[in-house]
């Protein structure tokens, strides 16, 4: 796909050796989230567990769930999705890692069992305002689709006005309020 500027633009199917730069995008679109998941505070360290988990296969945060936006070779962005089905199971070995350092870890619930789930979007900050982060949501969109989802939902800040309008104007509607990490989001749904 090409775009002004004579950019190549490819999605892709994320692989593990995506992993340090994929690790970056997560950490930069979940924040201290990031923190929860890993047990983790220094950045180095986040970093660290963070691509342990995109190349493990069965985790939320896995290549497997992952696809990769590049513009001439170089990962410009990714989004992370499964069904919300399936978040327990992907979950399962984030939990044992917690509960290694604290046996009361837990993990909230983001997505409603029904939902293809978008859990983790980001663009690198040098292509952001150039419509890839709505090439990555179309992207996992069209994944949904193809799997047979008739819905597909993500979670937005409630101070992200911005965010919260570019899905609305994609499609998505709020559904409810969440609290994930100590934050209040809206839950958006979208019918595919």
């Amino acid at each position: 796909m090409m775009s002004k500027g004579a950019k190549c633009l490819i999605i892709r199917k994320a692989t593990p050796e995506d992993a340090d730069t994929a690790a970056v995008l997560i950490l930069m679109a979940i924040k201290d989230i990031a923190e929860a998941l890993t047990g983790e505070k220094e950045e180095r360290e986040i970093l660290k567990v963070l691509r342990e988990y995109f190349t493990q296969e069965k985790n939320r945060l896995s290549y497997r769930n992952s696809m990769i936006l590049e513009a001439n070779g170089e990962i410009a962005g990714i989004v992370i999705a499964y069904h919300g089905s399936e978040a327990n199971q992907l979950d399962a070995s984030i939990l044992a890692r917690l509960r290694l350092r604290n046996k009361n870890a837990s993990i909230g619930k983001e997505a409603e069992e029904a939902d293809y789930y978008v859990d983790t979007l980001c663009v690198a900050q040098a292509y952001r305002g150039k419509r890839m982060g709505r090439m990555l949501i179309a992207a996992a969109e069209e994944k949904g689709r193809l799997q047979g989802y008739p819905t597909i939902a993500l979670n937005v800040e409630k101070d992200n006005e911005r965010a919260r309008r570019l899905y609305s104007r994609l499609g998505y509607k709020s559904s409810k309020v969440i609290t994930i990490n100590h934050h209040s989001y809206d839950y958006m749904v979208k019918h595919l």
